[in-house]
Order: C-alpha cells, then structure tokens, then sequence
C-alpha cells in the first residue's frame, strides 16, 4: 500500500521529467534543422567521460560532439531534416532518465539520401538542465 502511495506521489514527477527530456530533444532537433551544431551539441554533458557510440566512439562533451558531427555532416545539405520520433523516457533514479527513439534525416540525393535509425540516450540531471551523457545511434 505504502509503495503505491509512494508512486502516485512521484507520478507527476515523473512525467515533468519526461516531458522536460522531450523538450531537449525538441529543442535538439531544431538546432539541428537550423544546421546550428554548436547548440545541437550543447545539450551533450561537458566532461571527458561523456559517449557517443555510431559507427566510431566519441568521448568528450560539446566541443567533440561537434567535431564529430561536422566530419559526417559538413553542409546542411549532408545534414538534412531531423526528425525525432517514437521517444520514451523513463527514469533511472534521482537526476538520471533513459531516452530512446527513432530518427529520420530528409535529405536530397545529392546529400546523401534519406537515413533513419534508432537512439538510445542516458541522461543526466544538470544545474543547466538534462544533459546526454551517452547516446548510442544506429
């Protein structure tokens, strides 16, 4: 009985923080489709032990992550329009949440073609707000 309780007290808890992660992978995708990768990485924690696994593993935080990204993606053209889709969250204890998800790029023939997959994201609670922490795409 105490359990449930304790459930339904933390239930809106729980869907702020759910809400406030798909609010940064909103904010994410439009930095991204403004071709902005310095705010798209922004929402990456700033430390050395921050991952991102794709086809080659980065570490670091912001300043990586766009490294990274504008060797795969040098032109909005090659960068597309992003489409985050099928997002759930769900919380992994006090200040952390898993998110995971589809992704689409619509791009032109000439920027590579279309390209879609799945992401996997763990997240940690900041003073400046959630952060990814890891981000697995495939």
């Amino acid at each position: 009985m105490l359990r449930c309780l304790l459930m339904l007290a933390a239930a809106p808890l729980l869907f702020a923080q759910a809400d406030e992660v798909r609010k940064l992978l909103k904010d994410s995708e439009v930095a991204w489709n403004r071709a902005d990768l310095v705010t798209f990485a922004s929402f990456y924690d700033d430390s050395p032990e921050t991952t991102f696994i794709g086809r080659e593993v980065t570490h670091g935080g912001p300043k990586e992550i766009v490294a990274r990204y504008r060797r795969g993606y040098p032109t909005p053209e090659k960068m597309g329009t992003l489409t985050f889709s099928e997002i759930e969250v769900r919380p992994l204890g006090d200040g952390f949440a898993l998110a995971h998800g589809k992704y689409s790029l619509k791009r032109t023939e000439a920027g590579g073609g279309d390209a879609n997959g799945r992401f996997t994201l763990v997240l940690r609670r900041a003073p400046a707000g959630w952060r990814i922490i890891h981000d697995h795409s495939s």
